[in-house]
């Protein structure tokens, strides 16, 4: 069992998390301490997690069966507000929340992208997103106080030849990140994050081979942490690089 949480421990939501960048950050920020609410829709890959998490800090790590719901599809804003009224009721409400849940479409001209994949790159890259705004944000407002990361990319600053879809998605994340922003109370931060080149699934569907020559998740997740436990109200509007 986990001992008593420190007075700088913070409840930090993840979507997202039984793959890649968001599997390696529920841990890390598990491992330091904090109490992780994990999202993802496979029940069984985020069950898998407890497993993983060091043993002393397994219960802070709220998993199917503890504090979260067995599956949660971001992009269905009932799931969401679901959730939110869950952790409201478990005196859960996250102090951090990262919308790291995404997907990409495979390499094609826009021509060829069918419509189901283009769909279900925006339901999830920026409805879901939405989805958690809608229904966190004022639970932050109502604590006057909160941080929330948007999982952004460099392909939401940039542009790339057959991912059009993605980019187009995090593009949107880019301005709906800033124009929120503007429309915060003090105490409340949402801050656009591009995680920089990783070496995860998503970027070997684009890159093949090559995205060996990038750094691994494991690698990444510490900075990301420090990064993100590190974001205050003054970093409003933001877009950051880790």
């Amino acid at each position: 069992m986990a001992g008593a949480a420190s007075p700088s421990s913070k409840t930090v939501m993840i979507t997202g998390v039984s793959r890649g960048l968001g599997k390696v950050l529920a841990l890390e920020m598990a491992r330091r301490g904090h109490t992780v609410v994990g999202c993802a829709r496979s029940q069984e890959k985020v069950q898998s997690l407890q497993g993983r998490s060091p043993p002393s800090l397994r219960r802070e790590l709220p998993l199917p069966g503890t504090s979260s719901p067995p599956s949660m599809w971001c992009s269905s804003d009932a799931r969401v507000r679901d959730l939110a009224r869950l952790l409201v009721e478990t005196n859960l409400v996250p102090d951090i929340v990262v919308n790291n849940a995404g997907t990409i479409n495979k390499n094609r001209k826009i021509w060829e992208v069918p419509p189901d994949e283009f769909d279900s790159v925006i339901d999830i890259n920026i409805k879901g997103t939405a989805n958690v705004l809608r229904h966190f944000l004022p639970l932050m407002i109502e604590k006057k106080q909160g941080i929330i990361v948007n999982m952004s990319s460099g392909w939401g600053r940039s542009a790339a030849a057959e991912v059009a879809p993605y980019c187009a998605s995090k593009w949107a994340i880019e301005g709906l990140s800033r124009s929120v922003a503007k429309e915060l109370p003090i105490g409340i931060a949402v801050v656009a994050v591009n995680p920089g080149v990783v070496n995860t699934d998503m970027l070997a569907s684009c890159f093949g081979s090559s995205a060996g020559l990038y750094q691994t998740p494991e690698s990444w997740a510490p900075k990301a942490a420090t990064m993100i436990l590190s974001l205050t109200a003054d970093d409003n509007g933001a877009s950051l690089t880790i």
